[in-house]
């Protein structure tokens, strides 16, 4: 089946990860008991490839200029968040509307500590990316979770129910689009339903968009403050280059608040941490953000289009086990529901005797708890041999 797929060299070659201190691969086995030396990292969510060539010449550049002082200003970084914004999906950034994190939980982080405080509940809509549930908590803040509607291969908003759910203590709603993990990408429509909800209930809108630019052919990603430029006056866009280009370890994110006033009170704390982006962050994402690094992100996405149909085809085929058709991102999410087994069960025979470290479907809240997440950003030789031992661990099903 691979055959008549992309074969990009750019993706398609294997890179070897073990022992270079990542994450995703050497602490696989103290996290899941999967041992690197034969085991498949699939959780984490940085790619296996390397970023754009575009990206490693500014690096070479730097390097061989040699001097890493302090840095003046970054006008041409965000001129070329702008650009990007604009080219890529329609969307009239102003330069003064950026600020810099340290990555986007970072901003995440931030936001909860800006907008509430100890005690104050967040808003999230599950299952969701689990770190705004680790964020939040690690703050001191309570989660208010309003579960998402399975319906039939997607999910959609039930926002009767979540209303129902609030308790009048919430100050802030992480917002997911796209959608991590099921890669639901979301209308306008239902963009601004979570707008006005957020505007009814007073809620600052935290709007993680870092999967933006991971969207598969046939569905199209709008931006909140494109789809609601009405809820300006509380509207927070987190977004990064980090995913899309596999530079999350720069730890350089932004922070895009249109609002006067709302990014003032952003701005007064981050001056009171003393923060100020990287140097060599800033110079990977202006290259970046380039039409070359469009090209790169353009052929990427053509690869793991590849990878997610050799992936969904396998687990597909294995009796009661369902990938949900992806419509953004590299994660895919599998439901195993329909195999009858406990999720222990499941989760053991991934681990144990397919040797995969995905990510644990529970992590993600309600409605993850038959579900296990698969990094399908890798090369296709090794999505190859996933699907090889997840097939032969249910093998009695067949």
């Amino acid at each position: 089946m691979s055959s008549t797929l992309s074969t990009d060299p750019r993706f398609h070659t294997l890179v070897e990860r073990r022992g270079t201190h990542s994450s995703k691969w050497d602490l696989m086995e103290k996290l899941y008991g999967v041992s690197p030396d034969d085991g498949l990292a699939m959780w984490t969510a940085d790619s296996d490839w390397p970023t754009a060539p575009c990206v490693l010449e500014a690096l070479r550049r730097d390097l061989e200029h040699g001097v890493f002082g302090y840095m003046n200003t970054h006008d041409d970084y965000l001129n070329a968040i702008c650009w990007w914004m604009k080219n890529r999906h329609g969307w009239d950034v102003e330069t003064d509307w950026i600020l810099t994190s340290q990555g986007l939980g970072n901003a995440i982080a931030l936001v909860i500590d800006v907008w509430s405080e100890p005690g104050d509940h967040v808003v999230t809509f599950s299952p969701v990316y689990h770190e705004f549930r680790v964020k939040t908590e690690k703050a001191g803040r309570v989660v208010t979770e309003c579960p998402l509607v399975r319906d039939g291969d997607t999910y959609v908003l039930d926002l009767e129910d979540a209303q129902s759910r609030l308790t009048g203590r919430e100050k802030v709603l992480l917002w997911c689009s796209p959608q991590n993990p099921s890669g639901r990408v979301w209308t306008r429509e239902e963009l601004r339903a979570i707008a006005d909800f957020a505007a009814r209930n007073d809620l600052i809108l935290v709007s993680d968009e870092i999967h933006h630019d991971l969207v598969y052919p046939g569905h199209e990603f709008v931006p909140m403050h494109v789809a609601a430029p009405e809820h300006t006056d509380r509207l927070i866009v987190a977004c990064a280059a980090s995913k899309t280009f596999n530079i999350a370890g720069q730890r350089t994110g932004n922070m895009i608040i249109p609002d006067a006033a709302l990014r003032q009170r952003m701005v007064q704390r981050l001056n009171s941490l003393d923060y100020k982006p990287s140097a060599l962050g800033v110079q990977m994402i202006t290259a970046a953000y380039s039409p070359e690094g469009a090209e790169w992100a353009d052929a990427q996405i053509e690869y793991l289009q590849g990878n997610t149909a050799t992936f969904d085809a396998a687990v597909n085929a294995i009796p009661g086990v369902q990938s949900v058709p992806l419509q953004s991102t590299y994660l895919g999410w599998v439901d195993f529901s329909g195999t009858g087994m406990s999720y222990e069960e499941i989760s053991r025979r991934v681990r144990e005797d397919a040797r995969i470290a995905p990510s644990a479907g529970p992590a993600f809240g309600a409605g993850g708890e038959t579900f296990l997440r698969f990094n399908l950003a890798t090369s296709r030789i090794r999505i190859e041999e996933a699907c090889r031992r997840l097939t032969e661990a249910f093998s009695d099903l067949q």
